[in-house]
């Protein structure tokens, strides 16, 4: 492993040398996952500032955790496991923030079903994480014949009554992040691009009419410095009108506070045997290889089972239709990695209603991971104790084999397999 901090290779995977620095790749690995779960802490908590949420002891924390990162000359093993473990506690806080600034400033969402496709007339597609873009965005178009669709992470923002009472806000167009090559080259209005990562453009295609703003950036598009969208507006009035192509319909928006309104409706259908197990498929999605895995798996998944899904995973499989169990959702997709704290308050609240510990549940987790927030998330669960956790489509490389034998001793962290081996083994757990 190569040492960035002194410059020089280390040794191999899970080697414990050191190198001019006094850093086994062990400690390396720790610090990688500690930085990469601050990353997502931060992305999280820097849409809760946007809205006004602040909490003085997650600022506290990532200073914390830098100053050690980078200062800390005694490297010990025990002292960074226990720092990672923090920041996925310190990560739940961040989220609960997140959840709390979201639902007092747009009101607790509700399930929606939503459009696919267009119709017909001008069109701006906005993609990422700002509800309050688009929130803007919203009430500068109104009544400017001007329809607004949401790509990507900004599916939630249906849900809520705030933002879905805005009769311009007519459907969703596309899917994961990394289609959006394909996707903003198809759609012919104008693009907006908030907090979210954004692709280059191939060249000659459409970097003419995409926007950025805020922290969001990309060479040769027009970067707004504030929230004033005129130019965006005037982009799409200019260009050659959507035609009406609606698609299949969508459903989103089971909030925390939605489900747990069918609790007890909820608990009945398991004690009768209903209900036989829930799969929580979701996470980050990629164009790496196997991640159809997810896709089959939520298939394969019984019927008498319910998938509750998050993330741009979902996208893998969401348009498919799996049906009900006397009027509750097979399928109940809670939001995207912003929303991943609604998910883990259902597992809790579960928890609390049968009297036993999330691991007692009849309950899986079954991550793709990617990127920052999927390792603040993934800590997070590691914080609440969370064991048997299912995490593909490959374990992520930082990650030494020390390390990992640490993380399966103490969590029973498993890669996937097959969807009908990992199905099988879900299922052999419930008694």
């Amino acid at each position: 492993m190569f040492c960035y901090q002194c410059e020089q290779t280390v040794g191999g995977l899970g080697c414990t040398k050191v190198g001019a620095c006094g850093k086994s790749s062990d400690i390396q690995s720790l610090q990688d996952i500690l930085l990469f779960g601050l990353k997502g802490m931060s992305a999280y908590a820097f849409g809760a500032r946007e809205l006004g949420g602040i909490d003085k002891d997650v600022d506290a924390f990532v200073h914390e955790a830098l100053f050690k990162t980078v200062t800390n000359v005694s490297f010990d093993l025990k002292q960074h496991i226990d720092l990672v473990l923090k920041c996925g506690e310190m990560n739940l806080k961040t989220m609960e923030l997140l959840d709390k600034s979201h639902t007092e400033y747009f009101g607790n969402p509700v399930p929606v079903e939503v459009e696919t496709g267009t119709k017909a007339g001008p069109g701006i597609l906005i993609t990422g994480h700002d509800l309050l873009d688009l929130y803007e965005l919203l009430r500068q178009t109104q009544g400017s014949g001007v329809n607004v669709y949401t790509h990507s992470e900004m599916l939630p923002a249906h849900g809520y009554p705030k933002l879905k009472q805005f009769k311009h806000l007519v459907g969703n167009y596309g899917g994961a992040w990394q289609n959006q090559k394909k996707e903003f080259n198809e759609f012919s209005g104008a693009l907006l691009a908030t907090t979210n990562c954004v692709l280059t453009p191939p060249a000659n295609t459409y970097l003419d009419r995409l926007f950025t703003i805020g922290i969001t950036g990309i060479e040769g598009a027009t970067h707004l410095k504030e929230r004033d969208f005129t130019p965006l507006i005037e982009k799409a009035k200019s260009l050659p009108p959507l035609p009406d192509a609606l698609g299949k319909k969508i459903t989103t928006g089971f909030h925390h506070s939605a489900i747990l309104k069918s609790a007890d409706k909820i608990v009945a259908a398991v004690k009768s045997g209903k209900i036989k197990h829930f799969f929580l498929i979701g996470g980050c999605d990629g164009a790496k290889p196997g991640r159809n895995y997810y896709t089959e798996f939520a298939e394969k998944v019984p019927k008498d089972c319910i998938i509750l899904t998050l993330a741009c995973g979902k996208y893998r499989f969401n348009d498919l239709d799996f049906g009900d169990i006397d009027g509750i959702p097979r399928l109940i997709d809670v939001g995207q990695c912003n929303d991943a704290y609604s998910a883990i308050r259902v597992a809790t609240a579960l928890a609390e209603a049968f009297n036993c510990s999330v691991n007692e549940l009849p309950l899986s987790f079954v991550l793709s991971w990617f990127e920052q927030k999927a390792v603040a998330v993934l800590l997070t669960l590691f914080h609440l104790g969370i064991k048997g956790i299912l995490l593909g489509p490959s374990l992520p490389a930082f990650v030494t084999p020390n390390v990992l034998k640490v993380l399966q001793d103490t969590f029973d962290i498993k890669p996937i397999a097959t969807p009908e081996e990992d199905l099988q083994a879900c299922l052999g757990q419930l008694v």
